[in-house]
């Protein structure tokens, strides 16, 4: 059997391999990492392609495309979101994404993004609350411990200088999964029965609930002035987390209106509800964090372009590594126009 050439071959991160480049770069490492490309992306927005994301909704979840394009590299990521899943033992999101030569058309890297979305998202959440967060911020509340509490946790400390955490979740089982993870990493985690029990004299209030649904976790007179609000449930048409009264006090930050629009929190709010886009705030060109009485909210719903800043990253990191494998993925036969000569050799 003819062996494939190097122009056949892409790398593959596998979940394996993924496990074990966080673990020897370190997970706090790999998440300000991340929220460094990241950063460094938002700062070159205005190069991108951008779309809001290919999305197929069901009775039970959705599954999307994300892609985009710096004009250099293109990158997308599928993904999926069923809050159904884990009463069936399965995750809730899993996702993969390739990143490719927009020169030549040619993948250049094909990964696993379960773990890698997680990482990207906390990492987002704490690149922006960098800029948002009220200063001298060290006390996070941490509503819904699912599989995004950790990261979330871990990226607000080694990013923002959070040391305490304030875990509460419907599902108890949910928080001590939480804090049994995060015992040994340096945080003080405080253990809540209700939401309003976590909140109390924290200065970042992180929302992460599953439900497809048009809850409300966070009501009007549970958020005073001061605070900075991390909302990363809402993040579909018909799932939103806070009262729309809440919004209406609040300093909006978001990633991409026309995305943010259909699937985030404001969704509520009227179609003209001023927004300001983070990369702006990044970029030095709209003020962000005014005084230490504003409340700030994230309208965080995930943007293709994170997802590339990640896909960058991971294909730096594994150079010279052996965190990956080849893939036969695509076809090279000896002369470009030959396909069907070299499917017809390769008969047995």
């Amino acid at each position: 059997m003819n062996q494939p050439s190097d122009k056949a071959l892409v790398p593959f991160v596998s979940v394996d391999n993924m496990m074990r480049l966080v673990h020897h770069v370190g997970i706090e490492q790999v998440l300000c990492d991340l929220a460094a490309y990241i950063e460094a992306d938002f700062k070159r927005w205005e190069l991108f392609d951008k779309t809001p994301r290919v999305a197929s909704h069901s009775d039970v979840g959705v599954i999307e495309l994300m892609p985009t394009s710096d004009g250099e590299a293109y990158g997308f990521k599928y993904v999926n979101g069923h809050p159904k899943n884990t009463s069936e033992g399965l995750q809730t999101v899993t996702a993969f994404g390739l990143l490719a030569d927009v020169y030549t058309g040619y993948p250049v890297l094909l990964t696993e993004m379960t773990i890698l979305t997680a990482l990207r998202t906390a990492a987002t959440s704490a690149m922006v609350a960098k800029y948002l967060a009220p200063k001298g911020a060290d006390t996070m509340a941490m509503i819904g411990n699912g599989a995004q509490s950790e990261f979330q946790s871990l990226a607000m400390k080694a990013i923002c200088g959070v040391t305490s955490v304030r875990l509460y979740d419907q599902d108890p089982a949910a928080t001590e999964k939480c804090a049994r993870n995060l015992d040994g990493t340096g945080l003080k985690v405080v253990r809540c029965t209700s939401p309003e029990s976590a909140i109390e004299g924290a200065h970042i209030l992180t929302t992460c609930t599953a439900d497809k649904q048009c809850a409300t976790i966070l009501t009007d007179n549970m958020v005073g002035s001061g605070v900075h609000i991390n909302a990363i449930g809402g993040d579909c048409p018909g799932k939103t987390e806070l009262a729309p009264g809440i919004l209406s006090r609040s300093d909006v930050f978001v990633e991409y209106p026309p995305q943010t629009r259909i699937e985030g929190e404001i969704q509520q709010m009227a179609p003209d509800f001023t927004v300001t886009e983070m990369w702006e705030v990044i970029s030095g060109t709209k003020p962000g964090r005014r005084d230490n009485r504003q409340i700030t909210l994230f309208d965080s719903v995930g943007f293709a372009i994170e997802d590339f800043s990640a896909l960058r990253y991971i294909r730096d990191r594994i150079k010279d590594t052996d965190y990956f494998f080849d893939l036969d993925m695509l076809a090279d036969p000896d002369d470009p126009r030959d396909l069907f000569g070299m499917l017809q050799r390769a008969a047995p």
